[in-house]
């Protein structure tokens, strides 16, 4: 029989290592990377020195042979890494989290040694982002020496670290305005319009970007000329403007679409924010008037995703 067997799920049964590796495999979808936004992020020592430390969290490292399977690894506690000094050349290294699996590639006895270790692959291209063909790990940061250098600062690293499952939340609001609303006056500065296009969004806490999209579908130009800006707010996050500008002098309509990109401070995850869609509209450039009525349809599109930070 080709089939291999399940671990833990029946008594009494033999269960070979392979069937718990095959079993992460399918579980983490075939990823690999690490766990969670902040786990395995590669630092220097607090006073710079010839090492960089390796922060808490777990990772996923799928094995470099067919059916191998998958690992997972653990770090509790900051670990060093030594990196070797420089002489009158520089270097570039690939800093990894390695499994070495004695039934696959090298000789490491499991009683008495570690599989898994944070591996420093030194002399690498300059560019290099993966490890080398055939070696089961993930790549965590690759470090850019100068020549004659023996201390590590942050920006000799790069960061290469990615989340196997990274985690995505999104949500679709859909308004259409009650009552027809010309852009409030003065013209000439922001203000929130229509009034109505305004959600209190929950950022999850593990969010690290956030992605959004707002729609505003069958605004009614009129009167003239009209110049005006649109952006989105959330928090205190002012999207880039998006220009609405319409020469024609009868009655029609427009779709505006406002879309921004941006990484999600610290101080949101986890909490309550306000999003809005602003208006700056400029006279001197048209004296038209810009409406939302029953007929607009206004289209939110929120989504948060998690990245290494």
């Amino acid at each position: 029989m080709t089939l291999v067997q399940p671990p833990m799920m029946v008594h009494g049964g033999n269960h070979p290592a392979r069937a718990m590796r095959l079993m992460i495999r399918d579980l983490a979808r075939g990823r690999q990377g690490i766990t969670e936004a902040g786990d395995l992020k590669a630092r220097p020592l607090e006073t710079p020195g010839p090492a960089v430390r390796v922060g808490d969290g777990s990772a996923l490292i799928h094995g470099a042979r067919p059916w191998q399977g998958a690992y997972t690894q653990t770090n509790i506690g900051d670990a060093t890494v030594h990196v070797p000094p420089t002489g009158p050349f520089a270097r570039t290294d690939l800093l990894v989290l390695r499994v070495e699996d004695p039934e696959f590639e090298g000789a490491r006895d499991p009683r008495k040694e570690e599989i898994g270790y944070f591996h420093l692959i030194q002399g690498v291209e300059a560019d290099t982002a993966f490890v080398p063909e055939g070696m089961t790990g993930i790549p965590l940061a690759r470090i850019t020496l100068p020549r004659n250098t023996a201390a590590i600062t942050a920006d000799m690293i790069t960061d290469l670290r990615q989340v196997a499952n990274p985690r995505t939340e999104r949500t679709l609001r859909v308004l259409h305005p009650t009552d027809t609303e010309k852009v409030p006056t003065p013209h000439g500065s922001w203000a929130a319009w229509p009034k109505e296009a305004a959600w209190d969004v929950d950022v999850p806490a593990w969010a690290t970007k956030a992605a959004l999209v707002v729609t505003l579908a069958g605004l009614r130009a009129e009167a003239g000329n009209i110049y005006a800006e649109l952006r989105t707010r959330l928090g205190e996050h002012n999207a880039p403007p998006t220009v609405f500008d319409d020469d024609g002098t009868t009655t029609r309509r427009a779709t505006v679409i406002l879309a921004d990109t941006f990484a999600v401070p610290p101080a949101y995850r986890g909490t309550r924010q306000h999003l809005a869609v602003q208006i700056n509209q400029l006279d001197k450039y048209g004296d038209g008037d810009l409406t939302v009525t029953a007929g607009t349809t206004v289209t939110a599109d929120i989504e948060f995703t998690e990245g290494p930070v």
